[in-house]
C-alpha cells in the first residue's frame, strides 16, 4: 500500500534543499610559516571559491567457507579519499595563493635552507647550482609540514544548520597548472590539492545551532520622563465677532472663546436648574 503524504509534508521535507554556495574554507598553517601568512590567513580563507565535500568507503573481504553457497562481504578497513581540492582566487597585489602553497611545498622538501646548510655554503650550492640537492624533512613534530585543523563548514543562510568536516595531518602536495593566455582576460584561479590521512565531522547529532543574535544598541535619553501623565494642548484661543459667541439670557450676546468656550466678557453663565428647584422643593 502506498505511503500517502501531506502537502506539507511534502513542502517540509523537499522545499528546504541545501545550496553549494554557502560554505567556508580554514587553511590550517604550520608554525614556521606562519611569519610569511601573517594577517593574510583571513583573506586566504575568504579567497577559497570552489571546494569538495569528502568521501570515504569500506573495504572489505569475502569469506565464502561460514554458509554453504553464500559469500558475506565483511568490512575490515575504511577507507578516505587520498586527497582534497581547494581552487582560490589569486589577488592581482600579491599573487599571494600561490605565493603560500608554493612555499609551503618548498618547506615540506627544505628547499630554503638545504638539507646540508655547511656543506651547501662551503660549496656555493643554491637554487640555481646544478649541485642543488634537499632533504624531506620530518613530517610531525615542532618543525613538521603536516597540520590538524583544515576545515569545511557547509552552511545555509539562516545560520541554523552546519557541517564541519576537520581533517587530520594535511598538507600540499600538488598546485595545479594555471594556464594563461591572449584570448578573453578570466579570472586567476589556483587549485591546490592537499592530502590527510582521515576526517570527522563535527557534531554529527545534526542538532540545529543556535541563530546568532545581534544586540542593538540604543541611546538613552538625557532626561528623565516624568511619571505625570501628560496633559494635552489646548487650542488657541481666537475671537470671531459674528461666529465666536451665544446668546444668553436676555437675549444679549455673548463673546466666547471658540476653544475653551469661556466667556470673554468677565462674566458668569446662570448655573442650570436642577429637576428639585423646577418642582418647588428646593429654592433656585
Amino acid at each position: 500500500m502506498p505511503n500517502i503524504k501531506k502537502v506539507s509534508d511534502i513542502k517540509s521535507a523537499l522545499l528546504r534543499p541545501a545550496l553549494t554556495s554557502n560554505f567556508e574554507v580554514q587553511i590550517a598553517i604550520p608554525a614556521e610559516l606562519q611569519f610569511f601568512v601573517g594577517a593574510e590567513q583571513s583573506n586566504l580563507n575568504l579567497s577559497c571559491s570552489e571546494a569538495s565535500l569528502p568521501g570515504s568507503s569500506i573495504a572489505t573481504m569475502e569469506n565464502l567457507n561460514d554458509h554453504t553457497g553464500v559469500t558475506e562481504r565483511l568490512a575490515h578497513r575504511r577507507m578516505f579519499d587520498d586527497r582534497i581540492d581547494f581552487t582560490f582566487y589569486v589577488d592581482a597585489n600579491k599573487y599571494f595563493p600561490i605565493r603560500f602553497f608554493e612555499k609551503w611545498m618548498r618547506y615540506v622538501v627544505d628547499e630554503d635552507n638545504l638539507a646540508d646548510t655547511a656543506k651547501g655554503i662551503s660549496a656555493d650550492i643554491n637554487n640555481s647550482s646544478p649541485s642543488y640537492h634537499y632533504r624531506i624533512r620530518y613530517p610531525d613534530g615542532n618543525n613538521g609540514y603536516r597540520v590538524d585543523g583544515v576545515k569545511i563548514i557547509k552552511f545555509e543562510r539562516d545560520h541554523k544548520q552546519s557541517l564541519t568536516y576537520t581533517f587530520v595531518k594535511a598538507y600540499p602536495i600538488a598546485v595545479n597548472s594555471m594556464p594563461v593566455s591572449y584570448d578573453a582576460s578570466n579570472l586567476l584561479k589556483c587549485t591546490v590539492s592537499m592530502s590527510y590521512i582521515r576526517y570527522f565531522i563535527g557534531d554529527p547529532s545534526g542538532q540545529p545551532t543556535e541563530t546568532p543574535t545581534i544586540t542593538p544598541t540604543t541611546q538613552k535619553p538625557n532626561v528623565t520622563p516624568s511619571k505625570d501623565a501628560p496633559q494635552p494642548i489646548k487650542k488657541s484661543s481666537k475671537v470671531n465677532d459674528s461666529f465666536g459667541g451665544t446668546y444668553g439670557p436676555g437675549s444679549e450676546f455673548v463673546e466666547r472663546d471658540t476653544a475653551t468656550g469661556a466667556r470673554l466678557d468677565g462674566g458668569s453663565d446662570p448655573q442650570p436648574i436642577t429637576e428639585r428647584q423646577a418642582l418647588g422643593l428646593d429654592p433656585i
